[in-house]
């Protein structure tokens, strides 16, 4: 039995933003096909690109559900900045071919966050390299953005420096979250400690991560503790933690709350000629 003991979902919903015509296409990976959708700014390009990745429900049932793995609003966003956004469903999810390879186990038994952080960086880099190859998109102008557990897929893959990636941005990143099991905490925080020091080693790539201070599943101060020791490794990463969001779901930072990161963030890729 898959344990609820996972993390929060991507609700898909809630950030306003304009209606935008969404494309589709599959990108294969080593462990299925995914269901993508693309959007795109007005033009024919080749427009810079952002590689989106959703979050993941402890609920297998949610997990199937899964349709529309990007906030409209959120992905406005990027397109008013000219950038495309592709964003896949990784395997194990909602249509997508492919078993749930990111499940890390019981929390009680030993979790494995390495697994997790991997196979959604296995798909992220597929989904990234499968955007290179499109005439529409500049193949060396690509961003890496991830919320909750594509959030730490997005560090992940970071990690791999995939070519053509020249920044990445994490909303609130992790795994092992469970609001009334654990409230405030990750179910081994020293686990992801380890973890994310270790992915810092591995990039120089720049990178901005954004944690609210009552995010419920990690609650203000563990996010702290793991930026510090990703930034250890490496130091071109800024992380914000913002005030609290105002309707008491700190995870949901991404999708509902962008007064609180898109300052920071537009000026993150200003500063880079993003």
């Amino acid at each position: 039995m898959i344990p609820r003991i996972a993390i929060a979902f991507l609700a898909v919903a809630l950030l306003p933003g304009p209606a935008l015509a969404a494309e589709t296409a599959q990108i294969p990976t080593p462990n299925g096909t995914m269901v993508t959708e693309i959007f795109k700014p007005a033009g024919n390009g080749p427009f810079p690109v952002v590689v989106f990745s959703h979050g993941r429900s402890g609920d297998p049932v949610e997990r199937q559900r899964l349709t529309h793995p990007i906030n409209a609003g959120v992905a406005a966003y990027w397109t008013g900045k000219g950038f495309a956004v592709v964003a896949p469903i990784r395997p194990g999810y909602g249509p997508s071919s492919g078993y749930d390879a990111e499940d890390h186990g019981r929390c009680g038994a030993g979790p494995d966050f390495g697994r997790t952080a991997s196979a959604a960086a296995t798909a992220i880099v597929a989904a990234a390299n499968w955007a290179r190859s499109q005439p529409w998109a500049k193949a060396d102008r690509l961003i890496l953005v991830g919320q909750s557990v594509g959030g730490l897929g997005t560090v992940a893959a970071a990690a791999r420096n995939p070519p053509g990636v020249v920044a990445f941005v994490n909303f609130a990143g992790g795994t092992g979250g469970d609001p009334k099991a654990s409230p405030g905490r990750s179910c081994r925080p020293d686990l992801m400690l380890s973890l994310y020091g270790q992915l810092g080693s591995s990039t120089s790539l720049p990178g901005m991560w954004f944690y609210a201070a009552n995010d419920e599943y990690w609650g203000p101060d563990v996010p702290k503790q793991w930026a510090q020791a990703y930034r250890t490794g490496n130091p071109h990463v800024t992380a914000v933690f913002t005030g609290p969001v105002p309707n008491g779901k700190g995870h949901s930072l991404m999708n509902t709350a962008p007064q609180l990161w898109r300052p920071a963030l537009d000026r993150f890729l200003k500063e880079r000629g993003l």
